[in-house]
């Protein structure tokens, strides 16, 4: 009874492997096959971009460059994010040491931030392009597309190092790190976690929604300057119509982009303020 009792309290030791050694179940099976679909697309559509890109010379323009890098960044998220989160979402009782906890943190920061800010940039390449066509075309090369994505990236790395050291993932990993159920839990500071916010996810969705509702209102500009050169009544329905649908596939875009990147950020703020207050409370 006491060896029983030993055994069961005995704490989860920091380590590369799982807490219990247990033989995964039909169900755990059931579960591993569509997270390696998830994960096997993920990584191969992204591969099959970036070999594209880097392939044929026809699509190496400033855009597609653009296009690469965010490739790039959802090929790493494919390589070294899902599978560590599906396996901790599954396993539940896996758990791994602080360094290895830290560096997941930290892939997680670096690439939703370049991500992000990729997508921003895409859209005011775009913008620029239509803007004005000559300008973009004689100072927008890809040596200076090479240039920016250099800069975001790191910028990125820089910015999210800082971040998590502040925030003591690396001065404190033994304190701020625990092994938990689900995944690596670590604290965040509320002052960092507010200008994360800030500046991971409303300045660049600020952008986006600025800069496509400026790329819309052009289109739009040049559609009425194309109605009144022709000058066909008949035609005005079906330039109507194009408009309408224009607008209803650019806001699906911008939705479905916000949709996938608030609920983060909605559920930090949630477990940082109202979790952390209803501990002070209990103590």
């Amino acid at each position: 009874m006491n060896l029983t009792e030993e055994h069961q309290e005995t704490p989860c030791v920091y380590s590369n492997f799982s807490c219990l050694e247990t033989s995964p179940t039909a169900v755990d099976v059931l579960l591993y096959i569509p997270v390696a679909i998830v994960v096997s697309l993920t990584v191969c559509g992204n591969l099959l971009v970036i070999i594209s890109i880097c392939h044929f010379k026809q699509l190496q323009t400033p855009t597609n460059f653009l296009v690469l890098s965010l490739a790039m960044v959802d090929f790493l998220v494919g390589v070294i994010v899902l599978p560590v989160y599906f396996l901790t979402w599954i396993d539940q009782w896996r758990c791994f040491d602080t360094l290895y906890c830290t560096t997941l943190k930290f892939a997680q920061y670096c690439f939703t931030c370049v991500s992000v800010y990729n997508v921003a940039l895409i859209g005011l390449d775009r913008y620029l392009a239509l803007s004005n066509p000559f300008h973009y075309s004689m100072k927008m090369t890809v040596n200076v597309t090479l240039r920016i994505i250099a800069i975001l990236w790191l910028y990125s790395l820089i910015y999210n190092i800082v971040l998590l050291y502040f925030n003591g993932d690396f001065t404190d990993m033994k304190e701020n790190i625990t092994c938990g159920v689900m995944e690596c839990v670590g604290t965040v500071n509320k002052e960092w976690a507010f200008i994360d916010f800030i500046i991971a996810f409303v300045l660049p969705c600020s952008m986006i929604v600025i800069i496509n509702l400026k790329i819309f209102a052009i289109a739009k500009k040049h559609a009425i300057k194309i109605r009144s050169v022709r000058q066909c009544p008949k035609n005005d329905h079906g330039s109507m119509a194009s408009e309408r649908k224009a607008a209803k596939s650019l806001g699906i875009l911008v939705a479905v982009f916000l949709l996938c990147t608030v609920p983060y950020y909605v559920s930090a703020f949630v477990e940082i303020y109202f979790k952390n207050k209803s501990v002070d409370l209990a103590i």
